[in-house]
């Protein structure tokens, strides 16, 4: 079985100058060292409508066929999400509900998360409804480590860089454990 695996990132935040978005880009350059290859989704530019019933009653509109497109075909999908009132962002939750619904494209996928914020919590409460989201539809996210880039102003340099070398690391090895986990359910899953 090829060893590669097909990758998907997404930022939970819609803003051009993004620290999740940094973030992402550096978990992407660790990914991209393991030898995988990223295909990124923007949210912003895709443009997803809320999600309605009535809107899919009608089929899915030509964004949300995208998206579902992209992450059917991955294996793993890495998400960096701020956290918005204790919770995950409008934009990932919406994202999440057209790619649930019908037929839910998550079943079986791994998920890598983490998040920025500018407070001292990072994204703590976020990331605890994402993964009751995702443990829900089925989507494999492990235990540990689990990474929170807090007071995210000061996280990053001027390259966009995380200046915190153990942050950096702890994010490598949520790459490194993630993608081996989606390695070994993979090949559960084919069986």
């Amino acid at each position: 079985m090829d060893d590669k695996l097909k990758v998907v990132a997404i930022s939970g935040s819609l803003r051009q100058d993004s620290y999740n978005k940094k973030a992402l880009r550096i978990v992407a350059r660790f990914a991209t060292e393991e030898g995988m290859n990223i295909e990124e989704i923007d949210l912003k530019r895709l443009v997803l409508p809320i999600y309605d019933a009535d809107i899919e009653s009608l089929g899915f509109p030509v964004s949300v066929e995208n998206i579902r497109k992209i992450v059917q075909s991955s294996d793993v999908i890495l998400i960096a999400s701020p956290e918005y009132n204790h919770s995950v962002t409008g934009a990932l939750k919406n994202a999440i509900d057209w790619l649930s619904t019908k037929i839910n494209i998550l079943d079986g996928k791994t998920a890598v998360i983490f998040g920025a914020s500018t407070g001292p919590f990072g994204t703590l409460r976020s990331q605890m409804h994402l993964r009751q989201i995702l443990a829900a539809l089925n989507v494999f996210v492990l235990p540990q480590p689990q990474v929170y880039i807090r007071f995210a102003k000061e996280a990053f340099d001027d390259d966009d860089n995380l200046v915190d070398t153990k942050l950096q690391n702890q994010l490598k090895e949520l790459i490194v454990k993630s993608f081996g986990l989606a390695r070994l359910t993979r090949s559960l899953i084919t069986k």
